[in-house]
């Protein structure tokens, strides 16, 4: 292994390090009650025999399925709906206060309109989070086009450029880098959205599900596994947008 591979290695090593040392810090000197809070080694041992035993995977897979189904619907309505906007200044004026409200308002506040909408089942939960997901991706593909670098777009409209050419050839590559600010962001409410949904309205699998059975039982190595699974979820849908990034957006500030 190469020193710079090393390096890199304990870098991001540092911080799952840091966290399970804090942890047991905690625990250990009872400046957090043990009966709430359990050893961290504890924790990683239950967490293992559940991965195992295959259950806490049946949950976690129920979960990133159902986020998964939130951002292709937000995604599919919103960056068409986000362009749109973006393209006209006045329309996107005229909604904004709408767009505004509804991403100010708390997604869990909707959830008694969605359930009478949708009933119990996934639907309403995918439904929710989608919306959530929606309005945030809506706001940052508008603000991305709205605000691409003219500099380029008259480069483009004085070699003749049409209208469609413009908006195809600059336009939609100026607004990227915002659009995938908005998506790591929607992903991220969703998640959230998601796992207060499979909380509260009655869900049979799911991290959230799985939280909230595992407090009442008072299975805490349980519960607090399942946390960090929802945590390991975030992160790592968020590094994989961020690789995609990069890989799609490789020219941004140039």
């Amino acid at each position: 292994m190469s020193r710079d591979t090393a390096a890199r290695t304990l870098q991001y090593a540092a911080g799952p390090v840091l966290l399970v040392a804090a942890w047991w810090v905690a625990y250990a000197t009872g400046a957090v009650n043990s009966d709430l809070l359990p050893s961290p080694f504890l924790t990683i041992a239950d967490t293992v025999k559940n991965i195992q035993s295959g259950r806490l995977g049946v949950d976690f897979g129920a979960t990133l399925m159902r986020v998964g189904y939130s951002i292709l619907i937000a995604v599919a309505a919103g960056v068409p709906a986000g362009i749109a906007l973006g393209a006209n200044a006045s329309v996107y004026r005229s909604v904004e206060f709408l767009i505004d409200f509804f991403r100010s308002t708390p997604a869990t506040a909707l959830f008694p309109l969605f359930l009478l909408l949708f009933g119990l089942g996934d639907p309403a939960k995918i439904a929710v989070a989608a919306f959530a997901a929606w309005l945030v991706l809506v706001f940052n593909v508008a603000y991305g086009v709205l605000n691409a670098r003219q500099t380029r777009i008259l480069a483009a409209r004085s070699m003749g450029a049409s209208s469609l050419r413009v908006f195809r050839d600059v336009t939609f590559f100026e607004t990227l880098p915002q659009t995938f600010v908005g998506l790591r962001t929607a992903v991220s409410i969703a998640l959230v959205v998601i796992i207060v949904a499979e909380m509260f309205i009655g869900a049979s699998d799911g991290l959230g599900h799985r939280i909230i059975d595992a407090q009442i039982s008072y299975n805490l190595t349980d519960m607090y596994g399942s946390i960090v699974a929802t945590g390991v979820m975030g992160y790592g849908l968020n590094l994989l947008l961020l690789l995609v990034e990069k890989s799609v957006i490789h020219w941004s500030g140039r």
